[in-house]
């Protein structure tokens, strides 16, 4: 008797878990609700993953704020010689206004190509616009199975605003471990039933909705004055702490290598939003004014820590506090593998004073381009310094070099520009929008202006404005925009090869070679063999040469033979390695410029005979070459 009724107790206790377990089953075979997961397979590629759209709404309570990040697909094994980094972060991090190419990752990726020719690098940028830590912390748990082989951190302004944030419309209270929980249920189909259930009825009987038109910085905020030091302040910090914390301990207990920026705000020319009153120790906007006084007269150093004090006193925390600057630099001392990125440092050298404000900064915390390449340096410099690498950059691109060559095109950066004057016309910035140019207005202005407004995609805007350098025949333009498409798109061969061509028409051979190679290693082909091993005997590198001349000789697309060609210059190849080891000898400096005289490479013939006429300037076999090569320029 005893036994039934435990029985029956048992199973009392076990049918409602039975039920529910069931109901969950029975949503998913119907398909109903989201899978969540970070990654799904790219449906454009096989073998490769890409960011899950949908791995952004869990964090949300109104889905309609969820927020879509980058599709940027990476391989699903990940192939020997790799180098993977992983991004996480907010608006900041995934480059908002510009996007795509202006994104910081980008320029690093880019910077990064060029210092490592032979590397093959991976830079996927997991961020999104209007989240937080606890957005950081759910992904970044989920990148241990993908062998990461350093993450790069930058986050921290929208701990207060956005999604599960403190202050946010979608707060659970400053309690990370039933935010925790609460996200993990959300995970189940029964749980996003009965959240849209939920959802439906509080809209029925509230009649309220998302207004879409307000811009996401309104909709998220909730709590709009949070006072310096008080209970929503602290819990701000101490859900920061929390998240990054743990996500630094799970990737040091896997001996990840994680490089977490410190955070970079407009101090200088962006006055508080909300200011309480009260005296200066109290009120943000006096302290700023102070600030601007100080400034005025040339007291720097006062004028410094006013602006920054005005910064932390500013009730609408879209700004974050030095508190979460001194989190970051404590998680960097306690970790061995957590390595603090001097962001501030940088853009401090670059800012007059010290002081940060428009000189890199757009509005309150997004950076301007030239502060977007001064965030890549900071990662690229503390990449270098940890040798995560390689101990050797002999071949490493400068700031200079990478702000010069960079492919950000000018409707890339007037995209930034319009998409600023919209977000400050709106709340909380409030600014009027300055009246329209009556002017006709250049391609360049139409295509960013129709990429704000998303009559088009960047993709479309590209393919546009690359038609349009081609007709008004501006190969540079060409070229810039052909570069931005093969950084957007990676694995697409077509693009470098493009790129290539377009170097070669411009007279720029180490950059066609750059740009080919990248374009042969995703798909060989006989042109691009072709214009490589063409380029390469023409920069006097014959033994690069041979490898692209054997493979365009065995898959030759022409009626002429390479036979030949590839025995003179497998014969190249032995006469200069040579010549290697004795630089003085002039019979085979000789033996090269004939040989390359054979072929109509003039320049390398005349860089051999100068070589020989400088060793024994009456060599009559370097004179008679030199008489040859002066017949063929007249």
């Amino acid at each position: 008797m005893k036994k039934r009724l435990w029985l029956f107790k048992g199973l009392a206790v076990l049918l409602p878990v039975l039920l529910l377990a069931l109901a969950e089953g029975f949503l998913r075979l119907f398909g109903y609700g989201q899978d969540y997961r970070l990654f799904v397979e790219d449906p454009q590629r096989n073998g490769f993953l890409i960011m899950n759209q949908r791995a952004s709404e869990r964090y949300f309570t109104e889905t309609a704020n969820a927020t879509v990040g980058n599709f940027e697909p990476f391989r699903q094994r990940k192939a020997d010689g790799t180098f993977r980094i992983f991004v996480l972060g907010e608006s900041t991090t995934i480059g908002y206004p510009y996007f795509h190419n202006g994104s910081f990752h980008r320029w690093l990726h880019y910077r990064l190509m060029h210092t490592f020719p032979n590397r093959h690098f991976e830079i996927i940028n997991l961020s999104l616009t209007a989240v937080n830590s606890y957005t950081v912390f759910g992904f970044g748990k989920q990148l241990i199975d993908y062998e990461p082989d350093a993450v790069l951190i930058y986050t921290g302004h929208n701990e207060y605003y956005g999604a599960m944030g403190v202050g946010s419309t979608s707060s659970l209270g400053g309690h990370p471990a039933l935010v925790r929980l609460v996200l993990k249920l959300r995970e189940f189909r029964l749980m996003q039933l009965l959240n849209r259930m939920i959802a439906g009825i509080r809209k029925t009987v509230s009649d309220e909705k998302v207004d879409l038109r307000e811009n996401l910085m309104k909709r998220m905020a909730a709590d709009q004055q949070i006072l310096y030091g008080s209970d929503a302040y602290q819990q701000g910090i101490e859900q920061f702490k929390t998240n990054l914390n743990d996500l630094c301990q799970l990737f040091s207990a896997h001996q990840i290598p994680v490089l977490i920026s410190n955070l970079v705000s407009n101090e200088k020319d962006l006055k508080p939003f909300i200011s309480a009153p009260g005296n200066a120790h109290q009120s943000a906007e006096k302290q700023f004014k102070q600030a601007q006084q100080a400034y005025a007269k040339g007291d720097t150093k006062q004028a410094k820590q006013s602006f920054v004090q005005a910064k932390e006193l500013d009730l609408l925390r879209f700004r974050a506090p030095r508190a979460i600057n001194q989190v970051i630099q404590e998680l960097a001392a306690h970790y061995p593998n957590v390595t603090e990125v001097d962001t501030r440092a940088v853009f401090e050298r670059y800012s007059p004073n010290g002081i940060l404000g428009h000189e890199t900064l757009l509005e309150h915390v997004h950076p301007n381009l030239h502060g977007y390449a001064l965030l890549s340096d900071a990662f690229y410099e503390a990449l270098k310094k940890r040798r995560l690498i390689a101990t050797d950059w002999k071949n490493e691109m400068s700031l200079a070099q990478l702000r010069r060559q960079m492919p950000i095109t000018p409707v890339d950066s007037l995209k930034g520009v319009f998409e600023m004057l919209i977000l400050k016309e709106g709340w909380p910035f409030n600014e009027p929008m300055p009246p329209e140019e009556k002017r006709a207005k250049t391609v360049e202005e139409q295509l960013a202006g129709a990429l704000v407004v998303k009559q088009l995609s960047w993709r479309n805007a590209m393919d546009q404005l690359l038609a349009h350098y081609q007709k008004v025949h501006n190969p540079q333009g060409a070229l810039r925009v052909s570069e931005a498409l093969s950084l957007e798109h990676p694995y697409d061969p077509g693009f470098y090869a493009q790129a290539g061509k377009l170097s070669l028409s411009l007279n720029q051979p180490e950059q066609a070679v750059w740009h080919l190679k990248k374009a042969f290693d995703l798909e060989p082909t006989f042109p691009t063999a072709q214009s490589l091993f063409i380029t390469l005997l023409k920069l006097d590198r014959p033994d690069e040469a041979l490898i692209y001349l054997r493979y365009a000789t065995a898959h030759n697309e022409t009626p002429f033979s390479l036979t030949e060609l590839q025995t003179f210059v497998e014969q190249l190849v032995a006469v200069k390695n040579r010549y290697l080891t004795d630089t003085t000898n002039v019979t085979l400096s000789n033996q090269l410029a004939a040989g390359y005289l054979k072929f109509a490479n003039t320049d390398g013939a005349a860089k051999y005979v100068a070589k020989s006429l400088r060793t024994d300037p009456r060599n009559a076999v370097a004179l008679q070459l030199k008489a040859q090569l002066q017949a063929i320029k007249n």
